[in-house]
């Protein structure tokens, strides 16, 4: 089969097309001929080495796919092949088939392609955590989403707007705030491309609370990071949570002092460890997502799709900070 892999840390241009042995599913484990993979900011990290996780090389960058199970191995039961699916791998989906374990699937609904199904899991399943098991979002509650035109950022806006929230969106480019308005942010605001001086700063953070009112934010989502870190954390209301989803600006070196005159929480989102160690509370955190998708309040936005070959260049727009929306390349038809 083919792989777009990883065999020295780099960037996007050294990643390269080559063959590897087809796998074969182990006990407990599915075969996925994998139709579409999405992209997300960690497949930047992952092939420079900088990310948390490092998978030996030759690998192939990818964390969310969407597929037709191909085999099934020993002791699966309630999958076949010729099931339409969706799963988060970690790392690895850029191939065109993959060995996976069946209690990490979720089927794919009927009328849903593969590219919105490779665009769900991974964006929506942290922002729900983020937002009710972090941030303890609540009915009424003001929501700030920096980086809001992004696969995770959109998903904050759209969860945010369903469960009752006033959500103030923020991007880089008036292009971008579109975007964020017809996913249903209440209010947009345009902010500078970083690095910020100490006076720009302070005028980021007055921008923010111009867009949030007196009360400010009680719940700050922020997958950017860097210069605008702190800005926001300034506009936070009083007993609010500053949720840590990433890095893609830089990471922050935030004044504590902050936190005590707000008394606010500033709390880390790991999702895929949550994951791991509370399964039962991501199926029933996924199950709700679906219902969310049935009923018309979640759509995966998948603005750009692209061939397999060209793989590298998704992951060059991530890593440039021009993507809007989800990412996603397509294996095959």
């Amino acid at each position: 089969m083919r792989a777009l892999l990883s065999k020295a840390p780099g960037g996007p241009e050294t990643l390269v097309i080559d063959d590897l042995p087809d796998p074969v599913a182990g006990k407990g484990q599915v075969v996925v001929a994998v139709k579409a993979c999405s992209i997300n900011y960690p497949d930047v990290l992952i092939i420079e080495d900088k990310y948390q996780f490092k998978p030996p090389r030759p690998f192939a960058p990818g964390s969310e796919i969407s597929g037709v199970i191909d085999s099934v191995g020993e002791g699966v039961t309630g999958w076949a092949p010729g099931d339409r699916v969706i799963a988060t791998t970690g790392s690895g989906g850029l191939v065109e088939k993959v060995a996976i374990n069946a209690t990490s699937l979720f089927r794919l609904p009927e009328g849903r392609s593969f590219a919105e199904g490779a665009s769900l899991l991974l964006t929506y399943g942290t922002t729900i955590h983020a937002l009710l098991d972090r941030g303890h979002l609540a009915e009424g509650n003001t929501l700030l989403v920096l980086g809001a035109a992004g696969g995770v950022g959109l998903a904050a806006i759209e969860l945010g707007k369903a469960f009752g929230a006033h959500v103030v969106a923020a991007v880089s480019s008036e292009e971008k705030a579109v975007v964020a308005k017809d996913a249903g942010a209440d209010v947009t605001l345009v902010y500078p491309r970083a690095p910020f001086d100490k006076d720009q700063s302070k005028a980021l953070a007055d921008q923010f609370k111009a867009a949030l009112g007196p009360g400010g934010a009680d719940v700050i989502y922020d997958p950017v990071g860097g210069d605008y870190a702190e800005p926001a954390l300034r506009s936070i209301a009083w007993e609010g949570r500053y949720l840590v989803v990433g890095f893609p600006a830089g990471i922050p070196k935030l004044p504590l002092n902050l936190t005590l005159l707000k008394s606010c929480d500033v709390c880390g989102v790991f999702w895929g460890a949550f994951a791991a160690r509370d399964p039962k509370a991501n199926q029933a955190h996924i199950e709700r997502l679906f219902r969310l998708w049935k009923d018309g309040k979640i759509a995966p936005r998948v603005t750009e799709t692209f061939a397999f070959e060209d793989g590298g260049k998704a992951i060059a727009r991530m890593a440039a900070r021009r993507a809007i929306g989800k990412l996603v390349v397509t294996v095959a038809e």
